[in-house]
């Protein structure tokens, strides 16, 4: 057998012949949506934004040429796992993204740590996600978050009653718990719940109940894509007066969608949220502006989660030098600030999840359209579950 010698002054050059071809492979980013269902527009929401970042920031990062591997596993848990797998195993995917509900999310955490992936959540927003995977980092919101500071608000701004409306799923579940925490702490008291179901739900008895109840106000979860606007269209079709029963809400129940089927029956509705096209700052309206002019649209939350995931992706790469590896990636990603379309964020060393501010918006007509209209806000909220889990 032949055996071939190399000096150091060979070992050195073969390693530098090496490393060029080592810098010039294709970091592959697996992406995991319901390209099909009912949340078929959050995923084009989300993948334009994360096309539109692709461009503004080119494609090569830290000399690495980024490779985007898609797959729709139609909001099904299940199928989420078993394409994991398969992007991980067969496709040498380097980081798994997107994630626009929970059941996707949770399904694929287990994944990211046996194959120590990255795994960036771009939406989905149940508290517990992060505490699921060392390898999760969220880009998006949890729904603590938003909520049980809504349910302090409505409390000190003189709300005594409310009646909450929720689908029955983690995410709903957590808007309940959180916005009913928040709103009991501050002296209001819960006169009824009701939870719809996820799938194909009747909103229209849903919402008769509650106008029989006649609450003082109500508040209302439902996640973003096809249901704010099939809820806004039962409210205006049961005669929901919003001039007597108030209300209240995370923003998806006031998105562009959910305002055209509600239509002036809107004023007045009252809602927290971390995003909307209609804040006013240069970063946003830059933003709005060159989605507008690609896809003809307002970006949502959605898109905007896409879009700082990428943000996430981007800036960690930078810091490693472009090495992958999940450990040095999420390292990388720990306390991450930067100006976001939203406003100021970051990404909380210790939990990994975001750091952002929450508005508070009511409904108005300004210049003939209606719009979230800001009118306080709360900066540098983080989420408050695991702010109260013991370390």
């Amino acid at each position: 057998m032949r055996t071939l010698r190399l000096g150091f002054g060979g070992l050195v050059a073969a390693m530098l012949a090496a490393a060029p071809a080592l810098a010039q492979q294709p970091l592959k980013i697996g992406l995991l949506m319901p390209y099909t269902g009912q949340f078929t527009d959050a995923s084009a929401q989300m993948d334009d934004a994360i096309k539109l970042y692709v461009k503004q920031h080119g494609d090569t990062v830290a000399g690495r040429k980024l490779e985007f591997i898609r797959r729709d596993d139609g909001g099904s848990p299940d199928v989420s796992k078993r394409m994991a797998r398969e992007l991980v195993v067969n496709d040498k995917v380097d980081i798994l993204a997107g994630f626009v509900i929970t059941p996707e999310a949770l399904a694929v955490a287990d994944v990211a740590t046996e194959a120590k992936k990255l795994m960036v959540v771009m939406n989905a927003a149940t508290a517990i996600i992060t505490t699921k995977s060392p390898y999760i980092v969220r880009a998006s919101l949890t729904i603590p978050q938003v909520n049980e500071s809504f349910g302090t608000w409505a409390a000190k701004s003189g709300i005594k009653k409310v009646y909450t409306l929720v689908s029955d799923y983690a995410p709903g579940h957590d808007a309940e718990a959180s916005f009913q925490r928040g709103f009991k702490e501050a002296g209001g008291e819960i006169v009824g719940s009701l939870r719809i179901p996820l799938a194909n739900p009747d909103f229209s008895a849903f919402v008769q109940r509650i106008k029989d109840a006649n609450p003082e106000a109500i508040y209302i979860f439902v996640p973003g894509g096809a249901q704010p606007a099939a809820l806004a269209k039962a409210m205006v079709e049961r005669g929901m007066d919003t001039s007597k029963i108030k209300i209240l809400g995370q923003g998806e129940i006031t998105e562009e969608n959910a305002l055209r089927g509600m239509g002036d029956a809107a004023l007045g509705v009252v809602t927290a949220f971390h995003y909307d096209y209609n804040h006013n700052s240069k970063v946003n309206k830059d933003y709005v502006a060159a989605f507008n002019a690609d896809y003809k649209r307002n970006p949502d939350f959605f898109a905007t989660g896409g879009y700082d995931g990428m943000h996430v992706i981007y800036e960690a790469l930078k810091k490693t030098g472009g090495k992958s590896d999940g450990d040095a990636l999420v390292a990388a990603a720990k306390g991450l600030k930067w100006e976001s379309p939203r406003g100021p964020v970051s990404i909380d060393p210790e939990t990994r999840d975001i750091v952002q501010t929450v508005y508070f918006r009511k409904v108005e007509k300004v210049g003939g359209a209606l719009k979230n209209v800001e009118f306080e806000k709360i900066e540098n909220v983080k989420d408050p579950v695991k702010a109260r889990m013991p370390k």
